[in-house]
């Protein structure tokens, strides 16, 4: 790794200035960076996606949150899908449906033997819901850009603001995995003892606690504060490097073990909204390779239904002051 970095390290700038003056493609004083194989497993490195751009049969996909930010710049030749818009119902508090869906993945160009590269913003948490909604969807060759787009604008590598022209494909859901999406009576059930399953809890301990009900500069979105009672917590920041980048798997192994996850038992992951648990999701059932749901009505749901237990040890149950 250290010596493909060190041989790419040098072209950066010229790539760079490439991309702000408009070229937008791989050809940099007539040389050409050749396609190379795509990695096994579910992640790719800015290093390997930058050397392939060109690839016909990737197509990169920025899942991001704050409103202009694809319109702004982005990777070249990444399709926008917005979180809110699209991969959200419009009307119920429901991920998109398989009509829509279909016609999301058309419209971006995806055919069944494309691989598909999911990168955002907010520390791919968008992009991570992205990926459990392209495999509740059953869509295959699906990655992650390692370290998201923080760490492709870190390295100064290139992005440009226009809108790609993909030739669309007529893409059809073979298979719908709902197993991969834990609803209300699911947590309930492993809350009272009734299933055998592990519950985690990705908020910060303040969260988790019951100190506050939201994440700083969230709208508080929920009655009673604190978590779901048997809940492990470990905070989604701990499974990434300061770079944003996934930890090794065996430190992922150690990390959740310590707090009693181990893969013995299925899991289902919540936080607020179901963003951030994507993320432990993904880390959880794509590099650890463990039986996990996520749980997307997560604690807005959870922490306003009526007739569930919670533990709140900060004890602010009913208001935050």
């Amino acid at each position: 790794m250290k010596t493909e970095i060190a041989r790419w390290a040098p072209l950066r700038r010229d790539w760079l200035k490439a991309s702000v003056l408009g070229a937008g493609a791989l050809w940099l004083s007539g040389v050409a960076f050749a396609a190379t194989p795509i990695p096994a497993g579910p992640l790719v490195s800015t290093e390997w996606l930058a050397q392939n751009l060109d690839n016909a049969k990737v197509r990169v996909i920025e899942v991001s949150v704050n409103p202009g930010i694809y319109e702004r710049s982005h990777i070249p030749g990444a399709v926008n899908f917005s979180w809110h818009q699209d991969l959200n119902d419009k009307v119920r508090r429901d991920i998109v449906g398989q009509e829509q869906f279909e016609k999301l993945l058309s419209t971006a160009g995806v055919a069944p033997d494309t691989t598909v590269v999911l990168y955002g913003d907010t520390n791919n948490w968008f992009a991570a819901w992205g990926a459990w909604v392209f495999d509740i969807y059953g869509v295959k060759n699906v990655k992650l850009l390692d370290g998201g787009r923080k760490k492709w604008e870190t390295e100064n590598l290139p992005q440009n603001n226009r809108a790609p022209d993909v030739a669309a494909t007529r893409y059809k859901v073979t298979q719908v995995n709902t197993a991969l999406r834990a609803r209300l009576s699911d947590t309930l059930a492993a809350a009272e003892g009734k299933s055998n399953v592990k519950l985690l809890d990705i908020r910060s301990a303040d969260e988790f606690s019951g100190k506050i009900f939201a994440p700083p500069g969230s709208q508080e979105l929920t009655i009673r504060a604190g978590h779901i009672p048997g809940a492990a917590n470990v905070a989604w920041g701990q499974a990434v490097k300061e770079d944003g980048t996934f930890k090794s798997a065996e430190d992922l192994k150690k990390l959740y073990a310590n707090a009693g996850v181990d893969g013995s038992k299925p899991i289902i992951t919540y936080c607020r909204i179901g963003e951030r648990s994507s993320h432990t999701w993904f880390a959880l059932s794509k590099i650890l390779g463990y039986d996990v749901k996520n749980y997307d009505g997560s604690w807005t749901e959870y922490g306003n239904a009526v007739g569930v237990p919670i533990n709140n040890p900060a004890g602010t149950v009913w208001a935050s002051k």
